[in-house]
């Protein structure tokens, strides 16, 4: 989403990197570069005109010019205020004291409201929470059937008096604001503790959407009023989401489509423009593509700094901890590495959703951008293949597997033999790097640790060894104990059984190693 934004200003921030002061020139070039990148992306032209300001004034401020690394002060202001703009801080859901926690979801039609619906049910139902959903969007051709959908795949249960329409051709019947209050009637009486309520949307803001949002608002009284808007629509976003404030007094945001190609801006303007945190993100169509939005986070990587923490929180939700103990006592234990454990690995890490998106996540990934882009994610589906096309003992002992059996396990997994070799290969190596950490050793490449260490002594050994003196006289006592050796026995092109001296035929020196010598 952010890909155009973040590289526009990692490369306004190269041009500042080994300066050991900053002028004026300086900083309002930079300041510049910075305005102009906000434009491209879409953020509100009011929002970019007080970020720029605050942003100016701190770096022109004792704050950078009495910095040891002015360029890495302005990376900071700029980190910050990218924080303020996006809400500060992290915002939970207010939970009523007394439930049900009421959630009314607000937002155009095609924002994807019904999608979201299902994914905050099973995010608060993975809390411990038990949600209800309640149908409310009685005009849009499905919507019902998609809601009871969307949470029979979520597991939760789903409120659906009326059918709604099932064609654009269909007048639309029924009482959403009924629906709504029966919906919570209803949580109260099977003892939910949190109603999800989706209410219908239009292509564009008009009055009859506003007036039955507002009548829904009042009927139902929610804790949290969660306007969904799409963060893809670029400055319009910012009109339409004053637009449900000013109609059902918004409590916080939901972005949608944030894994899309598009600049962000909404992202960067709402929650500025309208005062309301956003509180939710979604990453993709799968209902587990669903995060809480945290403004530091989000600020590091449109700065190109990662965001370790979301990742981290994803591999301790997925994690399996029993595999992960087995693992940990295997590596402990010192024993191989097998194809059975790098496939158990490999399902762990795509439990985490899309490799892609656990990439991007990684400090410096603007870097690779390209390459992050052309990944393939069926490589992986094809390894996994190959390693199933494998017996039991070869998973164990791959030093087994032949040209034979490579052949099979190519034809068996649908790829090239290569293939099959090349990741023969690369499991070689990385077998070889687990046996070198668990033996207390150092990555290869790296440097430190006992690997290095090693390395350093085979070097002083070799330093040791160094001969001085005559290498002409050397050379002839080296012959000399050749000539002693006697030869293996058996004729070869029929020398018969005489005596072979390498130094009759002036070779190279060291040669005699390959004559069996």
């Amino acid at each position: 989403m952010f890909n155009s934004l973040s590289d526009r200003l990692t490369s306004t921030f190269k041009n500042l990197r080994g300066k050991g002061r900053l002028s004026e020139a300086d900083i309002d070039g930079t300041v510049r570069e910075i305005r102009r990148a906000l434009l491209d992306a879409d953020v509100a032209v009011p929002v970019v005109r007080a970020f720029v300001a605050q942003v100016k004034e701190r770096a022109l401020g004792e704050e950078v010019s009495a910095s040891l690394n002015p360029g890495q002060q302005i990376v900071k202001i700029v980190n910050e205020e990218l924080v303020g703009i996006l809400g500060g801080e992290t915002r939970r859901l207010n939970l009523a004291k007394v439930p049900p926690t009421v959630i009314m979801l607000a937002g155009l039609q095609g924002a994807g409201k019904t999608t979201l619906a299902g994914k905050l049910a099973k995010h608060l139902k993975a809390q411990g929470h038990t949600p209800l959903l309640v149908a409310c969007d009685l005009q849009r051709p499905n919507a019902v059937k998609q809601l009871q959908v969307n949470g029979e795949r979520a597991g939760v249960p789903v409120y659906a008096p009326h059918p709604g329409v099932s064609s654009e051709f269909e007048a639309a019947t029924g009482d959403p604001v009924a629906v709504a209050r029966d919906g919570v009637a209803e949580a109260r009486t099977k003892l939910h503790d949190v109603v999800i309520v989706d209410t219908a949307g239009r292509l564009g803001i008009d009055s009859e959407m506003m007036e039955q949002a507002a009548n829904i608002r009042a009927a139902i009284n929610p804790d949290e009023v969660l306007f969904v808007i799409d963060a893809m629509i670029g400055q319009d976003a910012v009109n339409t989401a004053q637009a449900f404030n000013d109609a059902v007094d918004l409590t916080g945001v939901v972005l949608t489509k944030l894994d899309g190609d598009a600049r962000g801006g909404a992202a960067l303007s709402v929650a500025s423009v309208t005062g309301k945190p956003v509180m939710f993100a979604s990453t993709g169509e799968n209902l587990d593509d669903f995060e809480i939005f945290h403004p530091d986070r989000m600020a590091s990587r449109i700065l190109d700094m990662g965001d370790i923490l979301t990742l981290i929180e994803q591999a301790e939700a997925n994690w399996d901890k029993g595999e992960a103990e087995r693992m940990a006592k295997k590596f402990a234990d010192r024993e191989d590495f097998t194809l059975d454990d790098f496939l158990a690995q490999m399902a762990q890490i795509r439990k985490m959703g899309s490799m892609k998106k656990i990439l991007g996540m990684m400090p410096g990934a603007q870097i690779s951008r390209q390459q992050l882009e052309q990944f393939d994610e069926s490589q992986m589906d094809r390894i996994e293949a190959i390693v199933r096309s494998m017996t039991p003992h070869e998973r164990v002992a791959p030093k087994i597997i032949n040209g034979s059996r490579r052949a099979r396990i190519a034809k068996g997994s649908g790829v090239h033999v290569s293939e099959v070799n090349s990741m023969l290969e690369r499991f070689g190596e990385a077998q070889k790097m687990m046996k070198k950490l668990a033996s207390g050793g150092a990555i290869p490449g790296m440097p430190g640790g006992k690997g290095g260490a090693r390395k350093a002594a085979a070097k002083g050994a070799n330093k040791k060894k160094q001969k001085f003196g005559n290498p002409a006289k050397a050379a002839q006592l080296e012959a000399a104990a050749a000539a002693a050796k006697k030869a293996p026995s058996g004729a070869a092109f029929g020398a018969g059984n005489k005596e072979f001296n390498p130094a009759d035929m002036n070779l190279p020196k060291g040669f005699e190693k390959f004559l069996g010598k």
